[in-house]
């Protein structure tokens, strides 16, 4: 019996399926999905996936085009209408006004940007864009995106310049199965998509298998996902219940794939492309290395700080470790929320436990009270733009006193201070296990170049008990630090399940000698994680100065060779030539 898209119940049991690799299927269109997933497909409709670029047509535009000015960093910029669409007058590549027509929206809430094409295909990302809120929340409005940095058209960030080329900074993510075409002769780009928004296929992968398998009317028992990567679930026996002991929720069996976050951790994540053909069901570390916990991105104790797009921060909570994904909290098709407010958290944690002044502290129903106030604070991007903190963190202002980091309570309470905040958080909660000691206390002493952080960054790498991402970051700091004693953990290491921390011990091995390298380094360079196997090659490439046997040879000029094809992948960026010239 069909219940829902990739969903299937064989004996009362609900099945969420994935599938094999798709192979050389092609993309078919959501209007040819919706022919058997009406439901799914009204869900999609209108959602910010489907609104994430459109042509400028008067049903997409939502800026005010009736020769409105907006004046920034000195320019006086025009928004206007004129034959064959919308238009803007404002500063160009040489700081002259010229004009220019608008040819696509881009996004849609709380703020809509608009694009630009310029000569050889070089789409290029307006610096001023239209605020969509209502009126009473300060929106129906220009604002320029920088309002705080004193630029003109020779700064990087300037909407002409390489760093807002739409093909290369925000294609990937906002439409499906975007191709750039990227000639690096004539820097010039012929980019193509499948469809021009976020549709059905940007996220389960090309249909065409799919369609053929269900045009031969096979039992459902056979494959449902035939020819799909399905992300509304990741198949395993796993589900939720309440732990009568505890009274918190606990997954009945360990989460066993991963496949719908690594979806959904292509877009929604600090990363970099470092594979040009992306291959739906394979983990992130296949097409797109992630950003680890850079001082410029994240707070000392992983709060964000920069824009991280959720996956990085997500990775450092308990609840990715117990194996919650995406989709327990978001409807997956229309990007809802599956519950309002504390109902939401009620879903898992029970209301009569949590969604009590006992526990927040606060009055009922008041912003204080709400889980994510206090689990979730927001940061503001792109001016206007408010973001959750994924991490889903218990408020420690007693760290923020010893790390200067930010706590949701000083970001309610401004005129109190941390002290305030710590002492209270200490009252309410005397017998508190989770004031111990933070992975951020040592990230802060590596930055601050403190006496023993050596060991405490070596010990941070090697404990199991802390988020991934974490130790990562505190191994690839190690290395300013290293000594010889830390090549046994870095070892062990090498071994770990985290292909992040399988990266960060490669690259230590960049500071061994040669002998080091290759009886430590080789293996990985079969790694199953291309972003380790990359780092291997780096490490390893020295090498093929040295009298090899063939077949080691053969087998690091093929890790050489897919180092040097990664590059390619973004081969509009200065640094991929810089990287190709340090391989060679």
């Amino acid at each position: 019996m069909r219940r829902g898209y990739g969903q299937w119940v064989f004996g009362g049991v609900l099945v969420l399926a994935t599938a094999a690799p798709v192979g050389a299927a092609h993309y078919v269109g959501s209007a040819r999905c919706a022919e058997c997933h009406a439901p799914e497909a009204d869900a999609w409709r209108g959602s910010h996936h489907d609104l994430a670029m459109a042509e400028a047509t008067p049903e997409t535009v939502l800026g005010d085009f009736d020769d409105a000015e907006f004046s920034a960093h000195g320019v006086t910029s025009r928004f206007y209408r004129g034959e064959g669409g919308y238009f803007v007058r404002t500063d160009g590549p040489d700081g002259e006004l010229h004009d220019y027509r608008i040819r696509y929206t881009f996004g849609w809430y709380p703020l809509q940007q608009y694009l630009v094409e310029f000569p050889r295909g070089h789409l290029q990302s307006l610096g001023i864009a239209w605020d969509s809120r209502s009126p009473e929340q300060g929106g129906q409005r220009w604002f320029h995106l920088y309002p705080d940095t004193d630029m003109n058209h020779r700064d990087p960030r300037h909407w002409t310049q390489r760093d807002q080329t739409w093909n290369y900074q925000c294609a990937e993510c906002h439409s499906t199965d975007v191709r750039k075409h990227y000639d690096v002769d004539t820097d010039s780009y012929r980019t193509s998509w499948s469809e021009i928004d976020v549709a059905c296929e940007a996220c389960h992968g090309p249909g065409s298998a799919h369609v053929a398998w269900a045009g031969e009317g096979q039992e459902p028992r056979a494959d449902p996902a035939k020819g799909l990567v399905v992300t509304l679930g990741d198949r395993d026996a796993g589900v939720w219940a309440i732990d009568a002991r505890t009274g918190k929720p606990r997954r009945s069996e360990p989460r066993t794939n991963q496949t719908q976050m690594a979806v959904c951790a292509r877009c929604h994540a600090r990363r970099g492309q470092i594979w040009a053909d992306y291959e739906y069901g394979k983990p992130l570390g296949n097409s797109h290395r992630l950003a680890l916990l850079e001082d410029h991105l994240y707070y000392p104790d992983g709060q964000i700080k920069d824009e991280v797009y959720v996956y990085g921060s997500f990775l450092q909570s308990r609840m990715f470790r117990a194996g919650v994904t995406c989709s327990d909290c978001h409807e997956p098709h229309s990007l809802a929320l599956r519950a309002e407010g504390n109902a939401l958290c009620g879903r898992c944690h029970l209301p009569a436990r949590y969604d009590t002044a006992d526990h927040h502290h606060h009055e009922a129903g008041s912003d204080g009270a709400a889980c994510t106030s206090c689990h979730m604070p927001q940061r503001r991007y792109m001016v206007i733009d408010e973001r959750a903190d994924h991490s889903l963190r218990i408020p420690r202002p007693d760290l923020s006193e010893r790390l200067g980091t930010p706590n949701a309570c000083t970001n309610c309470h401004a005129e109190q201070t941390t002290a305030w905040a710590a002492a209270a958080v200490a009252d309410w909660y005397p017998d508190s296990t989770h004031r111990g000691p933070h992975f951020g206390e040592v990230l802060r002493a590596s930055t601050a170049g403190a006496a023993d952080v050596a060991e405490r960054l070596a010990d941070l790498a090697a404990d199991p008990a802390q988020p991934g991402i974490a130790r990562a970051t505190a191994l690839d700091r190690l290395r300013r630090y290293a000594a010889p004693r830390h090549l046994t953990t870095v070892q062990r290491l090498l071994a770990d399940e985290d292909p992040l921390i399988r990266a960060a011990a490669v690259r230590f091995l960049e500071l061994t000698e040669v002998r080091t390298r290759v009886d430590m380094g080789w293996p990985l360079l079969e790694d199953a994680d291309r972003a380790v196997r990359l780092d291997a090659a780096l490490v390893l490439a020295p090498l093929l100065r040295q009298q090899l046997p063939d077949r080691y040879r053969d087998q690091l000029r093929r890790a050489v060779e897919e180092y040097a094809q990664a590059q390619y992948a973004t081969a509009e960026r200065p640094e991929s030539h810089l990287n190709l010239g340090v391989i060679a």
